[in-house]
This record gives structure tokens, C-alpha cells and sequence, in this order.
């Protein structure tokens, strides 16, 4: 297994026509029982488990490429590659595939393709080759017209392909190419275009390293000049040798690498500028060119990888401090496009990669490229960051908490990113959000290592709450430290979104870090200032970082929030917004309405006691009526704890039968005579058997007597209290001197349950029958066809007279029940 000859690379073709890489392992054949067929193995080098197992099947056409390429379609969307690190382990695996195939080992393809109709097969056995025109300036148009009838049958494709690669017929077409310039033959000039670009169709790998070797790439580039449809030929030859210049920062002493990096670079110019855009028929037909430029770039990468000179020179002088900056320019350029290269390669050799850029002090390089004042350089560096960030976040987070015990926290690696993200003077701040996501992903705790010996989670964030989070911070509490924005322009407002999404991801994934950080650098307080900020994305962040803080139910957070009263900027841009219905709007009365559906119960009293008044008069939504409700629930069940038992108890028997049998029970007991009831028959719950009449009729005599005080107290209230644009202090005086005494003056009547929403009253807002607040009812137990109500309904009064009869006639036992 340590023989390099059968090391191979495993690779699969994806839906977007890209090569996957599957592992690196060694490869063999021989004979597999289960597939009943000779096959080919391949088991990994890493772990020794199976990468490929797949048998040589007769009838499959396999290819070989560029000498060290075995290509294969298992299926129709399934195709598979070997790269063997070396020509001799290719040539022995290639003879195994044609001696089970029967066919001989110097052909590049083991069998005709099959999707030809059966005149084709009639045909093909008639005429088993495909013969070429001569290649004379004549016959061009002959060649052209060939060369377009045989593309839609793969067939006569691969009869074609073979016949242009055996006789060397694509140096003949590119003598004619020159004859033709200099005739000025635009005719045979539109042939040759059109001839060349239908063997690109060809797809053929064989043809390819034809077309792209040294000589006769630029002559192929030439023809594809002549498009027939331009009034004008395009001058993509005039670019390549003029215009583009290739720039070697580092002398490349390998001529073997120099050329690939020509060859890769003209035929990705081929690629994105000379072909046309190909049709959805003919794109799967440009997979092998595909291929090609794939395994070129990584062929580059592992070149360049094993030359230790060049890399050590590469890093010398990016360090080198009496570097000039164009060419340090140039230097993170190529560090950046190598890294852009290194997306080829398989897991395990990007791996290696990495190791090998952080062995030569790729981040320490880095920081020196941060601190330059240069934006492209900075840009190029940003790049190569992120390169490192997205792939391996530990090696950087490794980094940087080593770099702290040695460097003061102003040249901190990551202080440099988030100060280059803060001062980011493009308008739209696309490199700041860049900046953002890469310090996203290294706090992000998912990616974060556990070991036996430490937890990375643990050391990183002390070392980032301790030494970045003022750096990250800064611009937020620089603008908050007045009542408004001191700075409320469209670019500072996009940088303190960013800053606040980052503050919220650290709510939602950090603990006690970010919790000891905002109640002790008082930072939500701060953070609300933004609500009145005149960007509404702005305002929105700061309503969402809040949400995010309610939403984990802390009740350290919650005594922070009412301590601080900040919900006041909250209710403050609540009434602002007026009634409006917008994005603003939805959001805060979603925030209530959680506290409300959780049941906070601490938020729901700080709400309120302190800024009901503000709130009642909301009555498109029924938040504000059930946070009332709530808080009313509560100061009931502190007050009576019996009366608390018993609903708890009627609540849970109620709640475990459903509509039906309720109606049902409910009409058995009026229809039930007290002679009907059997001795031992039980009329109450078995826990209320003990209880006597005062016991049960106590709480409801006090839920009377707090209800008529409440409508006596409502009567005197003539002009509610509202909102004042003074700040906190006075604000909360203003909002709460009709309330808190109102509320401090009720708190001895514990919140009276006949208020608006209580438990108590079928006739709050928002159900049927509400009885207005001026109109004052006096409450009484009276039924209606078998109904029982604890208020009178306005247009029930002629009935009253009715009722009372009713109510005399009914039996003793029944009355009673209706007291209890």
C-alpha cells in the first residue's frame, strides 16, 4: 500500500458539472465475489476503508486523460475520475481495464458511446471509420458542414474525434488558419470558427491537450476571433500578449510549473471569454474542458505547495519591511489567488495546505497587512482572512489568544479586523459586513473545540469579552450617551446595525459573558437610545436585541430591565408611531404580547403598574387588556389564596372534558330536583365537601365589594394621564402620577377584578355585552333560561321583574347551589 505509483485521487462529477473529491487512497483490481466480475478498489490511505469499489463493466467506455486520468460514467448524472500521482500506476491500472474489455492498451477510450439510433448502427457497420475532406483552403466549407452534422449523434462524435486526433488534422487546420490571415480570406476565416469551436464540442480530452499545448494555442484563440455574427473580429490574441502581462513575484524556477500556469490561464480566458455562452444543449458537451482547468489548478496548488523555497520567500518579503508597497502588492495578490486555487483540493491536502501557510507565518503576515494604510492591499488581506476564518477558526482563535499574552489589545489581530470594520469609509459598507461575518464565525460556539485538557469555548470568549468587546462597542456607546443619536447619519446607522446583530447573535449563543457585560456596562439602556433614531432598520435592531433578551426569561435580565425602567423607550416609540400600522408596530406588540403568553410575570407587573395608563386605550389588539388580565390574576391569587384553590380546581375539571359533555352535564343539573339526589350522591368536588357555605361565599362577598370600589373610583377619574416627551425621570412621573397612585391606592383593594378585562367581568372590552365605564351597573346573581350572570345587561332591565319571579319559584336545594 505505500507503493505512490497506485496513489490515486478519487473524484465525482456533481450536478454543477464540478469535480468533487472523495479521498486519496491506493488503488487495485481483482476479482469481487459480490459484483461477480473483475473491479476496481480503491481503499483510503488515512484509515484503509473503501473508497471505490467498482466493477469493470464490459460494456463501459472508459477514458484516459492527460496520461494520468482514468474517466468513467457509472450511470447517466453519475461520472467518476481516478488522478494517479504517477503515469506508470496510471498505464497499469488502464491495461487491467482493457485486457477485461479486450481492447488494446494505446487507445484513449475503451468503447464507442451508445445512444446511436439503429440506421446509425446500420450504417456504422457498412462504414466502420469516418474519412476526413483533405485539408485544403477549398474544402473548408466540406469540413464545417462535417463537423456540424456529426455533433448530435455521439456516435459520429467519437468517429469524428478519432479521426482529427489520428491524423494530426488540427496542425493542418491551423496552417490553413495562417493562410487565410494573410489572404484576408474572411470566407475561410468564418469556416475555421466555426470548425474549431464544434471540436471543443467534441469534448474530447485527446484534443485538448492538441489545441492547448505551447504552439497551437494561441493560433486556436486566433480562429475563435472570426465569430461569423461580429461585423468585427474580436482581438482576444492583441490582449493575451500586450495586455496581460504575467507578473512573477517570486522567480518560478520549475519550467514545468511555469507552463501550467500559462496553459491554465489561456484556457480559462478560452473558457469565460472567447466560447460563446453554450446552449443548454451544449453545455454538458464542455465538461471535460471543465475537468481540464480543474485538475490544472490543482496540479498548480501541489506544485507550489512542495517548493519550500518559494513559500519562504514568498512570506520573507511580505514581513519585509523594506518591501515597496506595489510589491507587496503584488505578493498578497498571489497569496490570495493561491489561496483561491486551494478551494480544489480535497479535504485532507486543503488541510495540509492550511498547516503549511500557518507553519509559515501566514497570520503574523497578515497583521502586518492590516495595519497598512493601503485599501486594496487591506481588501486582498481581508480575502485571504476569510480563506482561513471559514476553513479552520480554531488555528485563528489559537492564534490570537497567544498573541495576547505578548502584544498590548490595540495590535490584536482581531482588534485590527473589527477597527477596520468600524471605519470601513465605503457608503454601503461591504467590507464591514465581510469583516462582520468572519467575527461572527469566530464566536459562533458551534465550531468551537471541547477536549479533555481545556474547552475552547471557555477560553475564548474570557479572552474576547476581556480584550475586544470594548473595541467591538465603542461606536455604540460613543453615539447613546445623550437621550438621542449624537450621530444619526444612513452610513453610522448601517455600522451600529451591524454592531447590534452582532451583540444579538452573542445574547442568543454566549451566557454569562454577554450577560455580566450588558448589565454592567448598562448596555441595553443604551442600546434603546437607537429607538429614536430616525433610520427604522436602526430602531428595529434595538427592538430586537431587547426581544432577544426577553425571549431567554431571565429574571436576572428582568430585574435589570425593571430597575432600569427600559421599557420607557419601548412605549415611547409605541406612541410615536401612532397608528401607524408598520413593521415597528407589529414588533413591539409582539414583544408584550410574549411577555403576555409566557406569562413573565414579573415584566407583566413592571408593565402595568407603570405605563398602563399609556397602554389602555390600545384596543385593536387585545395585548394590553390581557397583560391587564394577568396582572390582575396574579394580585387576586396573592389576596386569596382559597379563592385561587378553588378556581385551580374548577379550572383543571373543566379543561379535561370538552364542550359537549360540559353542555350535557350542565343541562343534567337543571334538569336534576333536589328529590332526585340520592343520599352519598355528590353535588361538589370531593375537596369541597368539607368546606361550608361562608367558606365559598367569602371570596365572591369580596370580589363584590372590590367591584363596586373600583366603578366608585372610575367615576371620580375624569381625564386620563398620558405620555410626556420628558426623559426618564420625569417621564416616569408624569406616566405614573394618575397611575402609580391610582395603582398604590388600589394595591390595598388589590387591583380590583371588576376592572376592565378581569377574570370576574363577562363584560370586559372586547367581549359581547360590555358595559361601558360610565354606565353603573349594580351587580347581581341572576339567571336567564337557565343561565347564570354576575351583571345586569342594559337591555335586559324590563326582564328584571321576570327573573325575580323565576328565581322565587326555583326549589331551595337549586338556589343554593346557584349562591355557592
Amino acid at each position: 500500500m505505500t507503493d505512490t505509483r497506485r496513489r490515486v485521487k478519487v473524484y465525482t462529477l456533481n450536478e454543477d458539472r464540478q469535480w468533487d473529491d472523495r479521498g486519496t487512497g491506493h488503488v487495485s483490481s481483482g476479482y469481487v465475489e459480490r459484483l461477480k466480475g473483475m473491479s476496481l478498489l480503491v481503499r483510503a490511505e488515512s484509515d484503509g476503508s473503501l473508497l471505490l469499489e467498482s466493477k469493470i463493466n464490459p460494456n463501459t467506455a472508459y477514458q484516459k486523460q492527460q496520461d494520468t486520468l482514468i474517466v468513467w460514467s457509472e450511470a447517466e448524472n453519475y461520472d467518476l475520475a481516478l488522478s494517479f500521482q504517477e503515469k506508470a500506476g496510471c498505464d497499469e491500472i488502464w491495461e487491467k481495464i482493457c485486457q477485461v474489455q479486450g481492447k488494446d492498451p494505446s487507445v484513449d477510450i475503451t468503447q464507442d458511446l451508445v445512444d446511436e439510433s439503429e440506421e446509425e448502427r446500420f450504417d456504422d457497420m457498412s462504414s466502420p471509420g469516418l474519412e476526413l475532406p483533405s485539408c485544403e483552403l477549398s474544402r473548408l466549407e466540406e469540413i464545417a458542414e462535417l463537423v456540424a452534422s456529426s455533433l448530435p449523434s455521439p456516435l459520429r462524435r467519437e468517429k469524428l474525434a478519432l479521426a482529427l486526433e489520428n491524423e494530426g488534422y488540427i496542425k493542418k487546420l491551423l496552417e490553413l488558419f495562417h493562410v487565410c490571415e494573410d489572404l484576408e480570406n474572411i470566407e475561410g476565416l468564418h469556416h475555421l470558427y466555426e470548425i474549431i469551436k464544434g471540436i471543443f464540442l467534441l469534448n474530447r480530452t485527446a484534443l485538448f491537450e492538441v489545441m492547448f499545448s505551447e504552439e497551437c494555442i494561441m493560433d486556436v484563440i486566433g480562429c475563435l476571433e472570426y465569430d461569423p455574427t461580429l461585423s468585427q473580429p474580436r482581438k482576444h490574441r492583441e490582449f493575451l500578449t500586450k495586455t496581460a502581462k504575467f507578473k512573477e513575484v517570486i522567480p518560478i524556477s520549475d519550467p514545468e510549473l511555469k507552463q501550467k500556469i500559462h496553459q491554465t490561464y489561456r484556457v480559462q480566458y478560452i473558457q469565460d471569454m472567447v466560447l460563446p455562452t453554450p446552449s443548454v444543449f451544449e453545455e454538458n458537451m464542455l465538461s471535460t474542458l471543465h475537468s481540464f482547468i480543474f485538475f490544472n489548478k490543482v496540479e498548480i496548488v501541489g506544485m507550489l505547495q512542495e517548493d519550500e523555497k518559494f513559500l519562504t520567500d514568498l512570506f520573507a518579503q511580505l514581513t519585509d519591511e523594506a518591501t515597496d508597497e506595489e510589491k507587496r502588492q503584488e505578493l498578497v495578490n498571489f497569496l490570495k489567488e493561491f489561496c483561491a486555487f486551494s478551494q480544489t483540493l480535497q479535504p485532507q491536502n486543503r488541510d495540509a495546505f492550511f498547516k503549511t501557510l500557518s507553519n509559515m507565518g501566514i497570520l503574523p503576515a497578515l497583521e502586518v497587512i492590516l495595519g497598512m494604510d493601503d485599501t486594496q492591499v487591506r481588501s486582498a488581506a481581508t480575502d485571504i482572512f476569510s480563506y482561513l476564518v471559514e476553513y479552520n477558526p480554531s488555528m485563528v482563535r489559537e492564534f490570537v489568544m497567544q498573541e495576547a499574552q505578548q502584544n498590548d489589545d490595540d495590535i490584536l489581530l482581531i482588534n485590527l479586523i473589527i477597527e477596520h470594520m468600524i471605519c470601513d469609509t465605503d457608503p454601503e459598507l461591504g467590507g464591514a459586513v465581510q469583516l462582520m461575518g468572519l467575527l461572527r464565525t469566530l464566536v459562533d460556539p458551534e465550531n468551537m473545540l471541547a477536549t479533555a485538557n481545556k474547552t475552547e469555548k471557555t477560553e475564548f470568549l474570557g479572552f474576547f469579552y476581556k480584550h475586544c468587546m470594548h473595541v467591538l462597542t465603542a461606536p455604540l456607546l460613543a453615539n447613546t450617551t445623550e437621550d438621542k443619536p449624537s450621530k444619526d447619519d444612513f452610513q453610522t446607522a448601517q455600522l451600529l446595525a451591524l454592531v447590534l446583530e452582532l451583540l444579538t447573535f452573542c445574547v442568543e449563543h454566549h451566557t454569562y459573558h454577554i450577560k455580566n457585560y450588558i448589565i454592567n456596562k448598562d448596555i441595553l439602556r443604551r442600546v434603546l437610545v437607537l429607538m429614536a433614531s430616525k433610520h427604522a432598520f436602526l430602531a428595529l435592531c434595538a427592538l430586537r436585541f431587547k426581544r432577544k433578551i426577553i425571549g431567554l426569561k431571565d429574571e436576572f435580565y428582568n430585574r435589570y430591565i425593571m430597575k432600569s425602567f427600559l421599557f420607557e423607550p419601548v412605549v415611547k416609540a409605541f406612541l410615536n408611531n401612532g397608528s401607524r400600522y408598520n413593521l415597528m408596530n407589529s414588533a413591539i406588540i409582539e414583544m408584550f404580547e410574549f411577555i403576555r403568553v409566557e406569562d413573565i410575570k414579573s415584566l407583566t407587573a413592571h408593565v402595568i403598574e407603570n405605563y398602563w395608563k399609556a397602554l389602555e386605550d390600545v384596543d385593536y389588539v387585545q395585548t394590553f387588556k390581557g397583560l391587564k388580565l394577568r396582572f390582575e390574576q396574579q394580585r387576586e391569587r396573592q389576596d386569596n389564596p382559597k379563592l385561587d384553590s378553588m378556581r385551580s380546581i374548577l379550572r383543571n375539571h373543566r379543561y379535561r372534558r370538552d364542550a359537549r359533555t360540559l353542555e350535557d352535564e350542565e343541562e343534567m343539573w337543571f334538569n336534576t330536583d333536589e328529590d332526585d339526589i340520592e343520599d352519598g350522591e355528590a353535588v361538589v368536588s370531593p375537596s369541597d365537601k368539607t368546606k361550608n357555605d361562608d367558606d365559598i361565599m367569602d371570596p365572591i362577598s369580596k370580589f363584590m365589594e372590590r367591584k363596586k370600589l373600583k366603578e366608585s373610583e372610575e367615576k371620580e377619574v375624569l381625564l386620563k394621564t398620558n405620555l410626556s416627551g420628558r426623559q426618564s425621570p420625569s417621564f416616569k412621573l408624569s406616566l405614573s402620577s394618575g397611575t402609580k397612585t391610582n395603582l398604590t391606592s388600589q394595591s390595598s383593594a388589590t387591583s380590583l377584578p371588576g376592572s376592565p378585562g378581569s377574570p370576574g367581568s363577562p363584560g370586559s372590552p372586547g367581549s359581547p355585552g360590555s358595559v361601558p365605564k360610565s354606565t353603573s351597573q349594580t351587580a347581581a346573581i341572576t339567571t336567564k333560561g337557565g343561565l347564570v350572570g354576575l351583571v345586569d345587561y342594559p337591555d335586559d332591565e324590563e326582564d328584571d321583574d321576570e327573573d325575580e319571579d323565576k328565581e322565587d319559584t326555583l326549589p331551595v336545594s337549586k338556589k343554593a347551589k346557584f349562591e355557592s
